[in-house]
C-alpha cells in the first residue's frame, strides 16, 4: 500500500515555506498530493492558475508530487485519493494550536494521521499572508517566492 499525503491549503500563494515542508515530506512518503483548496466565500490575490503554476514550476518533473484543485471537506478530498496523511507546517504555538484541534477533528471523522513539520527556523517568519501584504504595497515578495 502507497503512503499518500495530502498537503492542503488555499496556497495564496504559496511560498518558500510550503515549498520546504513539501521537499522535507518527500522522502517519509510515497506520493504527496498539493491540495489547493477553491472557496468560493474567499477572495484569492492570486488566482488559481498563477497558483497552479507556482506549484507546477516548483516540482517540475517530480514523479512523487501531484497537484489537484479540490472544493469542499480536505477528509472527503483525501479519502477520494487513498491518502492517509495530512502534511502541515508548524511555525509557532497558535499554529500548532490551530493545527492539533484540526488534526484530532480529522482523525476523528476520516482516520487521518496528521503529520506535522516544524518550520525551518531561518523560514518562519515566511506566511502567504505577508507575501500578499508585500504584494499590494508594491515590496519585494519575491524572495518568499519558490
Amino acid at each position: 500500500m502507497n503512503k499518500i499525503a495530502v498537503f492542503a491549503g488555499t496556497f495564496d500563494p504559496f511560498t518558500i515555506g510550503h515549498q520546504d515542508i513539501v521537499n522535507r515530506a518527500l522522502p517519509i512518503f510515497d506520493k504527496i498530493i498539493i491540495a489547493i483548496g477553491v472557496n468560493d466565500e474567499k477572495t484569492p490575490l492570486f488566482s488559481l492558475e498563477e497558483r497552479l503554476e507556482i506549484i507546477r514550476r516548483s516540482f517540475i518533473n517530480n514523479e512523487k508530487i501531484r497537484i489537484e484543485t479540490y472544493t469542499g471537506l480536505t477528509g472527503e478530498f483525501c479519502k477520494k485519493n487513498n491518502a492517509r496523511y495530512l502534511l502541515r507546517g508548524i511555525r509557532n504555538a497558535a499554529d500548532f494550536q490551530y493545527e492539533s484541534d484540526l488534526a484530532q477533528a480529522n482523525k476523528e471523522m476520516f482516520g487521518l494521521e496528521t503529520v506535522f513539520f516544524i518550520t525551518t527556523p531561518t523560514l518562519s517568519h515566511v506566511s502567504s499572508s505577508l507575501v500578499r501584504e508585500l504584494y499590494k504595497n508594491k515590496g519585494n515578495y519575491l524572495n518568499y517566492l519558490p
